[in-house]
């Protein structure tokens, strides 16, 4: 008897429906054909001692599984159960219900029939809905993820038999439903890290507030101890909140990887990636043979943040070049070619020379000469023109240190950023995936940032002096017009311009000379 079952194969971010063809003759051996890899092949097993554990029973006879189309690679182990529901039925030990081509069956079998969790639940039910399923029937521990897509109706199963008996009629389950405007109400806003607790450095304060406000690139360039990483580490708490759209695109990329937290499938705060610089190219930018996201795609609509910037490798730093002027990664192989999401504010630290002192107020540089140049030599000039703010960090006097006035705290700061990106908002709400600032490019770019003419003068004065390149001013005029947000003014002023300007310290001449 031949019967048809559904799964899905996850690709890149997204997922394929995968038609699961039982099909039992004479004959006496099995057969799993359609591309699949080592995992998959092994479900034999696993369904085997599942039935059998539960009083069903494997065939003796020829078995035929058709994963379709064939010409896809399938991996994993989340077709265990829909294996499993097409041996039953193409056997007759459960009724063969028409209602098996409306449902998506997935999930892991372990040998007792109980069910683990799958990866990639979100995309799974995204393509389900858009397929016109009306059921998903997946591991009780991915039930919430997948909960969020509506018009599906989502059962959260724990073991094999729940599934046959929900079929059979017999005890039907509730579906999952989870309501992503209530969660997002009472997802906390606080976080550990202050700028209260930021004596002096007023100055950095305001360059991450204008790089927050506007989603723009930002490196922070001074002597150990200046408080660098301290500023970076506080940056997500005067992130503005995640929309409802920018939190299912990034759930969707870390549903696919299986890092999504356990006890709360919904992510409510912007990423904040922090990888050490030993990091290798792939697990930096993504890759492997099947393609997998890497830590810029984790970072979509987040903050990555790479200290000690020189100390990465050359490679893995060059190959961000394209993403960040893209927002998006596609990652080609012999067989394979997938696109991850990586629209990500870049925030780097790093010290201005080998000893750390060069600049410094107090102590002298003990490099050798041309050591300085060689040291800032190790960033390219190209990825240094893709970074928005360049900002350089001088350590606190010690009159500022023993200030115990608390300094502006990061909600007052946050308050200013959530205005700034509201107006935005406004502005790009008719361009999809288009959130802030530095994501406009094209006809939006030239309609928003409309510089007043005393601004233009000055921006010419700038070009010809620090000879920057066409896109450092494009950069420029883009953080001008978040500055002039902050400052709710529509058109962008000379002083907006004057501010950015003096966010390009790199494109000095006579900068490490």
């Amino acid at each position: 008897m031949l019967v048809k079952t559904f799964g899905s194969a996850v690709h890149g971010v997204d997922a394929i429906t995968i038609q699961v063809e039982v099909n039992e003759m004479a004959g006496t051996s099995y057969y799993l054909v359609g591309l699949p890899d080592s995992a998959v092949k092994e479900s034999f097993q696993r369904v085997e001692s599942a039935l059998k554990h539960n009083g069903y029973f494997m065939p003796r006879r020829k078995l035929v599984i058709n994963l379709a189309p064939a010409h896809i690679r399938k991996s994993g182990t989340s077709f265990d159960l829909a294996i499993a529901i097409g041996i039953l039925a193409a056997t007759e030990q459960i009724p063969a219900p028409e209602q098996l081509s409306g449902i998506v069956l997935m999930g892991e079998l372990q040998l007792d029939g109980s069910l683990l969790p799958v990866k990639g639940a979100l995309p799974i039910a995204i393509n389900a809905r858009r397929d016109g399923f009306n059921a998903l029937f997946i591991p009780l521990a991915n039930a919430r993820e997948a909960g969020i897509v509506e018009g599906l109706n989502v059962y959260g199963v724990h073991h094999l038999n729940e599934v046959i008996a929900h079929l059979r009629g017999e005890h039907p389950i509730a579906a999952t439903i989870t309501d992503t405007v209530t969660a997002f109400a009472q997802s906390p806003s606080e976080t550990d890290c202050d700028f209260a607790d930021v004596k002096g450095q007023e100055n950095i304060k305001r360059a991450l507030e204008i790089a927050a406000a506007g989603g723009h690139n930002a490196i922070l360039i001074g002597p150990p101890g200046a408080g660098k990483t301290m500023l970076a580490r506080r940056l997500p708490s005067i992130l503005p909140p995640l929309t409802i759209e920018e939190a299912l695109e990034t759930m969707r990329i870390y549903s696919v990887t299986g890092k999504l937290p356990a006890d709360n499938s919904l992510i409510t705060a912007r990423p904040f990636r922090s990888p050490h610089h030993t990091v290798s190219d792939y697990a930096l930018v993504g890759g492997g043979s099947y393609p997998q996201p890497g830590e810029i795609s984790l970072a979509h609509n987040g903050v990555l943040f790479l200290d000690e910037f020189p100390e990465f490798r050359r490679t893995a730093l060059e190959v961000m070049r394209q993403p960040m002027e893209e927002r998006k990664l596609t990652i080609s192989r012999a067989r394979i070619s997938v696109e991850f999401p990586a629209s990500f504010m870049l925030l780097a630290a790093m010290n201005p020379c080998p000893c750390g002192n060069y600049n410094h107020p107090e102590k002298a540089c003990t490099c050798h000469p041309g050591a300085v140049q060689r040291y800032l030599s190790k960033i390219s000039a190209p990825l240094l023109d893709r970074i928005d703010l360049h900002v350089e960090v001088t350590p606190v006097p010690f009159r500022d240190l023993e200030i115990e006035q608390a300094a502006e705290s990061s909600a007052q700061i946050r308050a200013r950023v959530i205005g700034a990106r509201a107006l935005q908002a406004i502005r790009y709400q008719e361009i999809p995936g288009v959130y802030c600032n530095a994501q406009i490019s094209g006809k939006t770019f030239r309609k928003a940032c409309v510089v007043e003419t005393q601004g233009k003068h000055l921006l010419k004065a700038a070009m010809e002096k620090l000879k920057l390149s066409a896109r450092a001013y494009d950069r420029i005029l883009k953080v001008s017009r978040t500055i002039a947000d902050l400052a709710n003014c529509k058109e962008i002023a000379a002083a907006h311009i004057a501010e950015a300007i003096q966010y390009r310290s790199l494109d000095r001449e006579n900068w490490g000379e």
